[in-house]
């Protein structure tokens, strides 16, 4: 048998004594960790009423345009469930952390503390913003009346970071996932988007990265010149009501519809689209073109779906919808823009109005197929009776002495809606330098014939090629 010896009688007591420095360390620094946990840690454990290593957490991403709808729905909710309740905000270097990493933070020597709000200014319609909690926190219920925290964090453009989470931390699981369900569904009842007109692409309003909200325009039908029965089709095609929708359902008819608007440039298919926007004053509608077109199509046409009654504007769509026979390899964006309108139902209250200056380079799977395209009709160049309209309509602003205008009709013949304006603004730029002093200046024959023969002349040949002259 060994005999120990003092080698190892040391060996053994020195590992008697780390064990015991070891459980000593532990124990003082859970003694300090207690005494220092912070003010924002505190904050939330005692409301939830357990330590943070029992609080689980559902979180819910959004884009960085859903903000304002993420603010709103959780006010609507706090102010059902707990009116009382007051933001909190977070101090500290919160660089790339979500509030959950913050708050766990502490055991790794972050040091966060309750603090002021963070709150970003969105705007929620073209002249309306509200200010949003860009990050913060507050303690509510959950519709059982277990206590429960949720948290927000908005875009942050300058760190890469355009969506939007929320994070809601309860003792349970359930209680989470019913406070993050309910709050969804008030953002689905104050959606700020519903009823607005639209524009998808970079926007440059109050830091709203993916859409600006445009005003509804505001035209009479005599702002619109066309043909006589061009525009009563058209809105009998598009313009429906609430009520005429139920009936249609009733009937077992579908309520998705396509309108192409075809023609050269210049002729009114914009303005008459702007007509109908106005016409539409409660729908939703998205106007694509562009970039925007590459970027966002399968977006805008979510929102469509989630929005309806909607439409979506889709400007020059030739730029996308060239007949495939022109390209090698087709066009993606005009295959996802099929599938797009293949993939809403028939049911859904959404209509698509595209408007093309090269029809005959359409796809014909987009302009022939139906289902796609319902009416296609043309805006053609403005005949006699046509642009004298125009150049009434045009000069409306100003004291016109033309009784008869049949001369300069005649010398325009040929042009587009934008030439006539264009003239008009010319003959109006000579009366304001001959006629300085008139508070409202007076056009006649003799102006709108020099400015006429102005746009006419040989050095003004590209001019009219741009105007459709």
């Amino acid at each position: 048998m060994r005999t120990l010896g003092w080698a190892d009688l040391q060996l053994s007591d020195a590992r008697s004594l780390a064990s015991a420095l070891r459980g000593l360390f532990e124990e003082a620094r859970a003694l300090v960790s207690e005494d220092a946990e912070s003010t924002l840690v505190r904050m939330v454990t005692g409301h939830l009423g357990c330590p943070m290593t029992q609080v689980p957490t559902v979180t819910a991403r959004f884009e960085g345009r859903e903000h304002a709808n993420v603010h709103r729905g959780i006010e609507a909710y706090v102010a059902e469930h707990s009116p009382e309740a007051e933001w909190h905000g977070i101090s500290g270097n919160k660089m790339h952390m979500s509030v959950v990493d913050m708050l766990g933070a502490q055991q790794q020597h972050f040091s966060f503390e309750l603090g002021a709000v963070d709150y970003m200014t969105v705007a929620t319609g073209p002249d309306t913003t509200i200010d949003a909690v860009q990050l913060g926190l507050i303690a509510t219920v959950a519709p059982d009346g277990s206590p429960v925290v949720v948290a927000v964090q908005g875009p942050h453009e300058e760190r890469g970071d355009f969506r939007c989470t929320l994070q809601v931390l309860a003792a349970s699981r359930e209680a989470s996932t019913a406070v993050r369900e309910a709050v969804e569904r008030h953002m689905r009842e104050h959606d700020v988007f519903r009823g607005q007109v639209m524009a998808f692409g970079i926007s440059e309003h109050r830091g709203n990265q993916l859409l600006t909200f445009l005003p509804r325009p505001a035209l009479r039908p005599s702002d619109v010149v066309l043909p006589d029965g061009v525009l009563d089709s058209i809105e009998r095609h598009v313009v429906r009501t609430a009520s005429q929708s139920d009936r249609l359902r009733a009937h077992g008819q579908h309520l998705k519809r396509g309108l192409l608007l075809y023609g050269p440039p210049g002729t009114g298919k914009t303005h008459t689209v702007r007509y109908l926007m106005g016409r539409l004053e409660s729908s939703t509608v998205l106007v694509l073109s562009g970039v925007a077109m590459l970027r966002y199509l399968r977006a805008a046409t979510s929102l469509a779906r989630r929005l309806a009654p909607s439409v979506i504007v889709v400007e020059d769509v030739d730029l996308i919808a060239q007949d495939r026979s022109h390209t090698r390899d087709g066009n993606p964006v005009l295959f996802e823009l099929l599938n797009e309108m293949d993939g809403i139902g028939s049911e859904a209250d959404v209509t698509f109005v595209l408007t093309t200056n090269r029809v005959d380079v359409m796809e014909k799977a987009l302009s022939e197929r139906p289902g796609r395209i319902d009416l296609a009709m043309q805006v053609p160049l403005p005949d006699a009776d046509g642009r004298e309209r125009l150049l009434r309509l045009y000069a409306a602003g100003t004291e016109l002495d033309l009784p008869d205008a049949s001369a300069i009709v005649a010398a325009s013949e040929g042009v587009t809606a934008s030439f006539v304006k264009e003239l008009v603004r010319r003959a109006t730029l000579r009366a304001l330098d001959d006629q300085p002093g008139a508070a409202r200046v007076r056009l006649d024959e003799a102006a709108i014939s020099a400015a006429l023969a102005d746009l006419l002349d040989e050095k003004q040949a590209l001019t009219r090629s741009l105007l459709g002259g």
